[in-house]
């Protein structure tokens, strides 16, 4: 459930959520239909209701006005036992190196394979797009061998670099030319495709930290990325893996099917760039009904909805420590 409309207050009535936005009536919702609660800008939610959360397992996410993920509230704190195990394995910096390699080569797999699906029947730039395609697969042939995660963290970007340098060229000729862009830029962005896919970064960052806990582990705890904000670290290592396929397919996508309202649904101020209210009702909707189609994991062989599939990567991330590794990190594009 996500509350957008400023001043909305969320709260409880018995064994329900209870709505109150200005001039409207009350709405309420049983909790049975709620898995989480996604606040936006200045909603607000009560202490009774936060209680009853904790209590039924709802997980309460914050998320700004200019669409950037502040952090959860949750009480599944899962066993000692597994946590500690967790940091057993994560303090372990040859099994942190190992499982960043395989978190890279999936993301820039991913990455080359979704840039060589929307290559197909491009003429225009077409040489451009071969270019980075082959560039992108030499330097993901040498990760395997990288020896630093400051190493890997240099390969990374080279491969992102190409990647965002090369994403313009999927958009069709007829989209508006304010939905064009040059480059990936953030806080703020300056152009209303970065908007798009900034926002949905937040919104899956929400998602991939609620499955984390949901699965029990300690999303502070990672093996790539470092403590450096409020974004819990290892949240930030598994969202790597659904970042093509869920909001950078969806927004372009979208752009190409010309479903963006230039003016309404973005809000211009100066060099930067936010999604309007509309905008964000509609990126919104986009993103969960991409969260509800399936996708057969290659290596599992299971034709799970994407909303399942974060629980399942993180599950399989866990049995790297458990005597049961080689499954993580192979959620690869075809």
């Amino acid at each position: 459930m996500h509350v957008l409309e400023p001043g909305t207050a969320v709260g409880r009535t018995g064994g329900q959520i209870k709505i109150s936005r200005r001039d409207r009536p009350v709405e309420t919702i049983p909790s049975q239909q709620i898995s989480q609660i996604v606040l936006h800008s200045f909603s607000q939610i009560s202490t009774q209701a936060l209680h009853f959360c904790a209590d039924s397992g709802i997980g309460v996410h914050f998320i700004s006005g200019g669409g950037r993920y502040l952090g959860s509230f949750d009480s599944r704190q899962g066993s000692i036992q597994r946590r500690i195990r967790q940091y057993a394995a994560l303090t372990n910096p040859d099994r942190c190196l190992e499982l960043a390699r395989k978190l890279v080569i999936c993301r820039g797999q991913g990455q080359r394979k979704f840039l060589m699906r929307g290559s197909r029947g491009i003429q225009k730039n077409s040489e451009e797009l071969k270019r980075a395609i082959a560039q992108m697969q030499i330097l993901l042939k040498q990760v395997p061998q990288v020896k630093s995660l400051a190493s890997l963290l240099g390969f990374e970007g080279k491969i992102g670099n190409l990647y965002f340098g090369a994403l313009p060229y999927l958009i069709r000729p007829g989209a508006p030319p304010e939905m064009h862009f040059c480059d990936r830029n953030r806080r703020p962005p300056k152009d209303r495709f970065n908007a798009l896919i900034g926002f949905g970064y937040a919104l899956l960052l929400k998602d991939i930290t609620n499955a984390i806990l949901t699965v029990g582990l300690e999303p502070a705890l990672g093996f790539y990325h470092q403590p450096r904000s409020q974004a819990p670290p290892l949240a930030l290592d598994l969202i790597e893996i659904f970042r093509v396929p869920i909001v950078d397919m969806t927004v372009i996508a979208s752009i190409n099917r010309n479903q963006w309202e230039v003016q309404a649904d973005f809000d211009i101020r100066g060099d930067r760039v936010w999604l309007s209210e509309s905008g964000c009702r509609k990126l919104i909707g986009l993103y969960e009904s991409r969260k509800q189609e399936t996708w057969k994991h290659p290596v599992t062989n299971y034709s799970l909805s994407y909303r399942r599939l974060f629980e399942l990567e993180v599950r399989l991330l866990e049995k790297e420590w458990s005597e049961e590794s080689g499954l993580f990190g192979q959620l690869i594009l075809r």
